[in-house]
């Protein structure tokens, strides 16, 4: 009895073909048989197309770097050579190093004008150059351990620890500066406040370029906030310089000081409910990511 499978092959005679080579690929085109076995068989199939590893957008960028972000490790992984990373590490230790004995010599000249001179801003000021000291040393513990360049989890925690000390700091700004509005307190001027002005916010300004720079080089948001609250240092700086300038010519606008400390407190604040906002869920996605600690 005849297979009906047999019946329904292209080939109606029935004899037994000899055996052919067909390329599987040719031999059913839309659900029917070709009609010679090696017909299109110069034709090879055709593949998607596949992009171009050295040709790559701005979105392929931005997913391999959320891939490596996915991974527990910086984008900072893909761009630098381990000497590279261990360069720059190095530099930021160095760099966080000068900034904490600088700010800290500024923080007590700022707190002592603060305290002689009755200026909000130069409290303002103070209170800033002591968060920049403890800015650069979270910045310390980020980079201690050479083996972590790269570890995103190091990195955020460091953030959500930026970010509670931005917020403390920005209530007592806030409530000196407030403070001193509310009793109309007026600001003492002399050469020591101006010089202490002057000085802090040049080298506030030049500290947090420097930190910006490394921060960029090693995709660093704990780098790039320490500079950030450097350069804020620097403003608040010239804010004190501005402030005394004007109450010394107008003595009616005495409240010029006060105000600079509620904007800056204000900027503070912001910045650091920004920051932990965008921290907090990260360290929570990469906290199982702590193979470098």
């Amino acid at each position: 009895m005849t297979d009906p499978t047999t019946q329904e092959s292209c080939y109606p005679t029935t004899t037994v073909p000899e055996p052919a080579i067909v390329d599987p690929s040719s031999a059913v085109r839309n659900g029917q048989c070709a009609q010679d076995g090696f017909a299109n068989n110069h034709h090879p199939p055709k593949r998607a197309s596949q992009p171009d590893p050295f040709m790559m957008t701005g979105q392929e960028e931005m997913k391999i770097s959320d891939n490596v972000e996915g991974e527990g490790l910086l984008e900072s992984s893909m761009r630098l050579k381990p000497h590279e990373a261990q360069s720059y590490r190095k530099k930021a230790l160095w760099v966080s190093w000068i900034s904490i004995v600088i700010t800290l010599i500024l923080a007590v000249a700022a707190f002592t004008v603060s305290f002689m001179r009755h200026s909000a801003s130069a409290f303002g000021f103070a209170f800033d150059a002591t968060l920049d000291v403890l800015s650069s040393i979270i910045v310390l513990w980020r980079y201690s351990n050479a083996a972590a360049v790269h570890s995103a989890h190091r990195e955020y925690i460091a953030c959500v620890v930026l970010g509670i000390i931005f917020v403390l700091s920005s209530m007592c700004i806030l409530g000196k500066a407030i403070h001193d509005l509310s009793i109309k307190l007026l600001p003492e001027v002399d050469d020591f406040l101006f010089s202490v002005s002057i000085v802090s916010g040049v080298i506030c300004i030049v500290l947090a370029i420097v930190k910006f720079m490394l921060g960029r080089v090693l995709t660093s948001r704990a780098l790039m906030t320490d500079a950030f609250n450097s350069l804020v240092g620097g403003t608040m700086g010239f804010s004190i310089l501005i402030s005394a300038e004007v109450f010394k010519h107008h003595p009616n606008i005495w409240y010029l000081d006060g105000t600079f400390g509620v904007l800056i407190g204000l900027i503070i604040l912001g910045y650091g409910i920004k920051l932990l906002m965008d921290m907090v869920p990260r360290v929570r996605q990469t906290q199982n990511y702590e193979r470098f600690e």
